[in-house]
C-alpha cells in the first residue's frame, strides 16, 4: 500500500441537523475528509449547484464538489471512512436517489479498475454526471477515466446539457 490519489465527490441537498444548509454540510464533510487517517486533502473544487438526477420536482437542488485526497489507504478502508462521515452527518437511505443530508462517493482511487468486491472503481456513473465531472476537472484536469480511456475534458463535453452552475470560484470557498 503506497501513496495514492483518491477523487471523492461531495454532495448534499438537505440541511444537516444543527449544521446549516447543504453548502455548510459540504464544508463540514471536507473537514472530516481531512481527518481520515493517513490521508490528506490535496485540492478542493469550487462548489456547484445542480438539479437532482433523475429529475425530482420534490427534491431541492444539490450542492456538489470534488476533493482530491492523497495518502495511503485501501478501497475498503476509504469507503468505510466515507460511510462513517455520512452516518455522522445523519445520512438516511430511504430509497434510491432520495434527497440527502450528505453523499460522499469514491470516484477513483489511483486509477484502479474493479467490480467486486465493492467498491466498484471507477464509480460506475461518474462519467454521466456533470455535477461530478465539472468539479473533478478543477482538481484533476489531467484525469483519464480508467475504463473508458477518455480524458475528463471530453467527458465534460458529453454532459454539457445538464443543469449545473458554479456557486463560487474559490476552492472549497463560500457561495
Amino acid at each position: 500500500m503506497g501513496v495514492e490519489s483518491a477523487l471523492v465527490a461531495i454532495g448534499a441537498n438537505l440541511p444537516r441537523a444543527g449544521g446549516g444548509g447543504p453548502i455548510e454540510t459540504c464544508r463540514w464533510a471536507l473537514e472530516r475528509l481531512g481527518a481520515i487517517p493517513r490521508m490528506r486533502v490535496a485540492a478542493v473544487s469550487s462548489w456547484w449547484e445542480s438539479a437532482p438526477i433523475p429529475p425530482d420536482p420534490n427534491s431541492p437542488p444539490f450542492v456538489n464538489g470534488v476533493a482530491l485526497l492523497e495518502g495511503e489507504t485501501t478501497p475498503e478502508a476509504l469507503l468505510a471512512a466515507l460511510h462513517a462521515i455520512e452516518d455522522e452527518a445523519g445520512r438516511q437511505r430511504p430509497y434510491p436517489n432520495a434527497p440527502r443530508v450528505l453523499d460522499l462517493d469514491l470516484i477513483d482511487l489511483g486509477g484502479r479498475v474493479r467490480e467486486a468486491p465493492g467498491p466498484v472503481l471507477p464509480h460506475p456513473r461518474a462519467h454521466l454526471r456533470a455535477f461530478v465531472l465539472k468539479p473533478l476537472a478543477e482538481v484533476a484536469p489531467g484525469w483519464v477515466h480508467p475504463v473508458l480511456k477518455a480524458p475528463v475534458a471530453a467527458l465534460v463535453a458529453d454532459v454539457e446539457d445538464q443543469a449545473i452552475r458554479r456557486l463560487d470560484s474559490a476552492p472549497g470557498g463560500g457561495a
